[in-house]
């Protein structure tokens, strides 16, 4: 009697353990060294190739792990060791909170933190203390990656992606060529919100007016035209972005403006916007811009967005956004839409690569 209730313990045992075991193989997560930060984030997906998938969980643990390089060009070995001890703690957590197997794991380091001379000793630390490899993602590739993390693959023939950083905006598109492959086309331009409202600043001369909100307005609106033939110039040098049908945006600002202006919670990882409600939210940002404070007041999201950037940033990023939109022909019959979840697609663009039912041949 006991064998027979000892072998239907381990029968049970075992179908519940090939159940759980089957279960965690759409579970994927990553860890990002940036160089502020360092980022978890968990998936569980459903149909990769869809864009279909549920974010279980994304938190930030803080290190400035980059802070040294502006000084000798190396990370501190005091900030490697913070690093190597936090991506550490993370992992555990993730395997056992989440119960990702660990092939689903991926570890990887920002292009700032790829800047250092000795990104090998970070190398190391963490092979050390996790045993797992870890991976750099450079400048060149974070706009081919951006276009496989954010989009559905489904539209990639289709579609290009524009990202508004705060250094920059990047992106790209894919076109197929003859031998039934995919090459990527980069799109970069030298502005985001930080460096344009920058770039602002600095063609007010006159020191008393430096603070005047009313005074950089006038300035953003005389850079403008700038603005517009860089973006221009940009786009009309690969042609074959101006006739893709869905435009897929992202970053910081793009994320500001569908949370003040929209102010609705939403589960979908592509929202879809209009160039006329982006001029709205332009038209209060620089003359109603209490009405935004005010709902910080009471909304938790809003009040991100407004820690996060003051009101000369929004007014910048969109001008960008503004700008880029208004440089494709014929958006009125395109689809423009919010990638969300783009501070994870680096993770989703790895799965992409890794999935056996998507051509990724580029």
């Amino acid at each position: 009697m006991h064998k027979k209730i000892h072998l239907l313990t381990f029968i049970l045992a075992a179908i519940f353990s090939s159940i759980n075991s089957y279960s965690q193989k759409n579970l994927y997560a990553g860890i990002e060294i940036g160089s502020k930060g360092i980022k978890m984030s968990v998936i569980d997906v459903n149909n990769i190739k869809k864009g279909d998938y549920t974010i279980l969980g994304f938190w930030t643990e803080n290190a400035g792990i980059a802070k040294g390089i502006s000084r000798d060009g190396n990370l501190a070995q005091e900030d490697i060791f913070v690093a190597g001890n936090i991506v550490n703690e993370q992992l555990q957590k993730i395997r056992l909170k989440y119960n990702v197997s660990d092939e689903n794991i991926f570890i990887v380091a920002s292009s700032g933190v790829k800047m250092a001379q000795n990104t090998g000793d970070l190398v190391t630390k963490i092979k050390t203390l996790c045993n797992k490899d870890l991976e750099f993602i450079d400048a060149e590739t974070e706009g081919k990656m951006l276009l496989k993390g954010s989009i559905p693959p489904r539209d990639y023939e289709d579609a290009m992606i524009l990202d508004i950083g705060g250094g920059n905006t990047k992106g790209g598109f894919v076109n197929v060529q003859n031998d039934n492959k995919f090459e990527f086309f980069p799109l970069n331009l030298e502005y985001g919100t930080i460096t344009l409202t920058e770039a602002i600043n600095k063609t007010i001369l006159i020191p008393s007016e430096a603070n005047w909100m009313s005074v950089y307005q006038e300035k953003a609106f005389e850079y403008a035209p700038v603005l517009r033939d860089k973006i221009k110039q940009l786009l009309n040098s690969s042609p074959a972005s101006l006739k893709k049908n869905k435009i897929y945006v992202s970053g910081g600002t793009v994320w500001a403006f569908t949370t003040l202006y929209y102010n609705q919670k939403s589960d979908e990882h592509f929202i879809p916007i209009s160039l006329s409600d982006i001029m709205n939210y332009d038209a209060i940002l620089k003359n109603s811009f209490n009405n935004y404070q005010n709902l910080a007041k009471e909304n938790k999201q809003a009040e991100k967005v407004i820690n996060t950037y003051d009101q000369r940033h929004l007014i910048a990023g969109n001008a960008i956004l503004i700008a880029c939109l208004e440089s494709i022909p014929e958006l009125k019959n395109r689809k423009v839409y919010f990638a969300k979840e783009g501070q994870i697609a680096w993770l989703v663009s790895y799965i992409v690569d890794r999935s056996k039912n998507i051509k990724t041949n580029f």
